[in-house]
């Protein structure tokens, strides 16, 4: 099983160790202790409601000293070396989450104001964590090996059930912005998780739709999972099918590159996946972010997105996990932009086809997952969920 080891940072931020399984690695008191000294941490920024839209907005302005790009020999989630003190107090380890010291919500926990209008303000409950996946400055998730999906995959979990315990909370978001041309500040391999006080925009969206659909068929079928049966029926947008997941590109996909993994069985979040499931998402996760990688001759940029049922006792019953792995990328040297009718009007023009790229994402050379996870072969080869 994962070692999982909890412990604090100078300031009282919490950090956790989540260690392979079979891994022999100590984390004892002495030899995890940040030795920095950083000076107490800040109030929390605030958030105002955007009573135009019915949406909360946070402003954190204290993020705008946050580390951007540093240098290797400084990199702030490499483990801490004699020149290099760092968010890592130890010499080396698997992986490990952190409450971040640039957070756009928290430290403190609360639920957001009542009745709110114009000119409502509150401050910026929630908690926002850093995900390190691995010891190595240089890389990416999908240059892991199983064992450390494997890992990765564990701590999402055990955070996800965590976060979603804490006061005030209702939406649990793991994600990983990749690449430059996303806009990472640090080139080291790691995502974040956060923790919202309200339901984000875009998974209000995405509920409402999942609640109508589920409410529709009495409780008995969810949106989801009617659309993954649909997609291994037809076939001609899949990618990967596997016991437990499959993965194809949506039939009203918006970006250039979408791909939605989804799980057969209807789960609210990662934390409620059983050993089998998640041991099948390390092998079959790594298989399909090595397909995007190598649809051009450079890493693609991309951002991968774990979309979890809020909580929310309305929306929770009709959520169902899924990823949505997207990218701006629609050729080799070009890239997608959001302008007047995407940026504007949330009025998404798509440069691609859906089965152009799942044919393209089906047929490109990937070095071989251990377990073989099946690329489907053909668009009459779906099965039904």
């Amino acid at each position: 099983m994962t070692g999982i080891t909890s412990t604090k940072l100078s300031d009282g931020r919490e950090l956790i160790y989540f260690d392979d399984a079979g891994s022999t690695a100590s984390r004892a008191a002495h030899l995890t202790k940040d030795h920095r000294g950083l000076p107490p941490r800040g109030e929390p920024g605030e958030i105002r409601f955007d009573a135009l839209t019915d949406e909360w907005v946070a402003v954190a302005a204290h993020r705008q000293t946050r580390t951007h790009l540093p240098p290797a020999d400084q990199c702030p989630i490499c483990p801490t070396t004699a020149g290099n003190a760092s968010e890592i107090p130890a010499g080396d380890y698997d992986v490990v989450v952190f409450e971040n010291r640039f957070p756009s919500l928290g430290p403190a926990l609360g639920p957001v104001p009542a009745d709110a209008a114009w000119g409502t303000k509150g401050p910026a409950y929630g908690r926002c964590e850093v995900v390190s996946f691995t010891p190595e400055h240089t890389g990416s998730f999908s240059g892991l090996s199983p064992e450390r999906s494997r890992t990765v995959i564990e701590a999402w979990a055990q955070r996800t059930e965590a976060l979603s315990a804490m006061a005030g909370i209702k939406q649990v978001f793991p994600f990983e912005n990749r690449g430059a041309d996303i806009g990472v500040t640090l080139h080291h391999p790691h995502g974040q998780i956060y923790a919202y006080p309200y339901v984000t925009p875009r998974a209000g969206v995405l509920g409402a739709a999942a609640r109508k659909y589920y409410d529709s068929k009495d409780g008995k079928e969810t949106l989801t999972g009617s659309l993954l049966r649909a997609e291994r029926e037809d076939g001609s947008r899949m990618v990967l099918e596997g016991a437990n997941f499959s993965a194809y590109v949506p039939f009203a996909a918006r970006w250039p590159l979408e791909i939605h993994l989804v799980p057969h069985r209807h789960v609210p979040d990662l934390a409620a996946l059983d050993g089998e499931e998640k041991d099948e998402l390390a092998h079959l996760y790594l298989d399909l972010l090595k397909r995007v990688d190598a649809l051009y001759p450079t890493p693609t940029p991309y951002i991968s997105a774990w979309h979890q049922a809020p909580l929310d006792d309305a929306l929770r019953p009709a959520g169902y996990l899924h990823l949505q792995l997207t990218s701006p990328r629609r050729a080799a040297d070009k890239l997608k932009y959001l302008a007047g009718s995407e940026a504007a009007m949330g009025a998404f023009i798509n440069d691609t086809t859906p089965e152009s790229v799942a044919e393209r994402l089906r047929n490109v050379a990937v070095p071989p997952s251990s377990p073989p996870v099946a690329a489907v072969a053909a668009a009459t080869e779906g099965a039904s969920a």
